[in-house]
């Protein structure tokens, strides 16, 4: 085979690569992904917590939606991740929250290996059975041609009052014995996509 035919065949297979990854879903890797919160009780003692168990989908037309499983909370202590889970949570009742959000996937697919992009974002975070917009500030990093990462540059800052969740931190400031609980809960991501 001639270079030429052979520069003429990668170009082709690489052109076939960026159409599929284009036009292909990307899904989450839970393994890989990471949505820790930040709690504050006493006023000055703040510790971070995580979920280990998301879910998520962008689908070609940028419909994106990450699930949370509500029952994976982790903050180090079993017995305070127990009363979260009943008490705050109400996982038997609401199992999942869920972040929604419309992405124009262009600039993205069109990012070199390796090259960012900051985005602001609308979307939707619906936790505890009520639903709540934010503007968020993201990082998108295209890692390879078939993955991407998402990036909270800032935290999102979630209110318990939004989500019908005072109750919920009333009672584990009680049963903690605790002067008080922060109603202001910051979030962050690390969220990697891969192409199917």
């Amino acid at each position: 085979m001639s270079s030429l035919s052979l520069c003429k065949t990668l170009s082709a297979v690489l052109l076939a690569c960026t159409a599929l990854s284009a036009q292909a879903n990307w899904y989450l890797d839970g393994e890989s992904s990471r949505l820790s919160f930040i709690t504050t009780k006493n006023t000055h003692i703040s510790e971070v917590q995580r979920f280990l168990v998301l879910h998520g989908k962008v689908d070609a037309k940028g419909a994106a939606q990450l699930q949370v499983e509500m029952d994976s909370v982790l903050s180090g202590i079993p017995l305070r991740d127990e009363r979260m889970r009943r008490d705050l949570f109400e996982v038997k009742t609401f199992p999942q929250a869920l972040v929604s959000a419309q992405i124009d996937l262009r600039p993205i697919n069109d990012l070199a290996p390796g090259a960012q992009l900051e985005l602001r974002l609308p979307l939707t975070v619906t936790l505890h059975g009520k639903a709540h917009s934010y503007n968020a500030e993201l990082l998108a990093t295209r890692l390879d041609d078939r993955r991407f990462q998402v990036v909270t540059l800032e935290p999102l800052v979630l209110n318990a009052r939004d989500f019908d969740l005072q109750p919920g931190l009333e009672a584990l400031r009680k049963a903690a014995g605790l002067k008080a609980i922060s109603l202001s809960v910051p979030v962050g991501a690390v969220l990697i996509f891969t192409a199917r």
